[in-house]
């Protein structure tokens, strides 16, 4: 099922039809309160009324010309004005796709480099998001560049991709931000591990890497970005077993994901920060979603009949 609707998230074909289909759209609806970043403000408002704080990200990847880098460059420098404007603790995300990297990596530098002045100026945070494994080495050399000019910037990485442990520990001496998720993309088998059960195991493993002293101590900071209330009970054992910091780590977890849990977790003391996404392109970001929880189609099918 997973591999399926993975697959299905890239078919232009289905793309076309299910953005225009109204049931599809009340779906969607909840895990993306609406399209427009005055949307994901009120949602973000809303949650910090709740005690979450956010990261707003505005769906989209794989850009087709190095013009619509610059108007996406220049949405999230409103984007940034119009937080601070807000009075919220939200954060921004971007895609270095969304950036101009397939066009031109040196461009994508030179707009990360805008963020970066924009983010330092207003005392908010960027986070770089991962995309499919063949972005990996160009997006960790963008975060590279970007964390010599500031700390505050973090990247996040993928715990299904065998790699990873040895990216961490690279990026540790350096103090980095480091949101640890699970990976939404479909890979093969000699890059990614094929099993949940291993690709747990990894997270688990990276969190306790990013949590130790030697990792604390430079300024390493961890967003334990899952939805699996097992794995974030295990690690919240470890983490008051070794007497970790609050101040190390947060929990991230997706708007309209586990509304219960959030709460429950920010109830109880933690630091907990959802991702608010928005804008049109919404339909391969969807896809993944449901191919992260299967389950989650039968929601689809029953707002067919609603």
């Amino acid at each position: 099922m997973r591999k399926s609707l993975l697959a299905l998230s890239t078919n232009a074909w289905l793309r076309d039809r299910a953005t225009k289909a109204a049931f599809v759209k009340r779906a969607v609806r909840q895990f993306m309160p609406g399209e427009r970043i005055e949307d994901a403000l009120r949602a973000a408002q809303e949650q910090q009324r709740l005690g979450i704080n956010t990261i707003v990200t505005r769906l989209g990847e794989n850009i087709a010309r190095v013009e619509e880098a610059d108007e996406v460059a220049a949405h999230y420098l409103e984007v940034l004005d119009k937080i601070a404007a807000a009075g919220v603790d939200a954060q921004i995300s971007v895609k270095p796709t969304q950036l101009g990297l397939d066009q031109d990596p040196a461009i994508c530098r030179r707009h990360l480099e805008r963020l970066i002045d924009a983010t330092e100026q207003r005392n908010n945070f960027l986070w770089i998001d991962m995309e499919s494994s063949p972005y990996v080495d160009p997006t960790l050399a963008l975060y590279r560049h970007g964390r010599a000019r500031t700390k505050r910037i973090g990247v996040a990485v993928q715990a299904y991709l065998y790699r990873t442990l040895q990216d961490v520990e690279a990026l540790i001496p350096q103090g980095c931000a480091i949101r640890v998720v699970k990976g939404a993309y479909l890979e093969p088998d000699h890059v990614a591990f094929p099993r949940k059960a291993d690709v747990d195991e990894n997270f688990f493993k990276l969190c306790v890497r990013l949590l130790q002293r030697d990792a604390i101590a430079p300024g390493c900071l961890l967003h334990i970005a899952t939805h699996d209330m097992a794995l974030i009970e295990r690690l919240q054992r470890w983490i008051s077993a070794n007497d970790v910091p609050p101040s190390a780590y947060e929990i991230a977890m997706l708007y309209g994901i586990q509304r219960p849990a959030q709460q429950r977790l920010a109830g109880s003391g933690e630091r907990v920060r959802v991702l608010i996404s928005y804008g049109e392109y919404w339909f391969p970001w969807y896809m993944r979603r449901l191919a992260e929880r299967p389950a989650n189609v039968w929601f689809v099918v029953k707002s067919r009949f609603a």
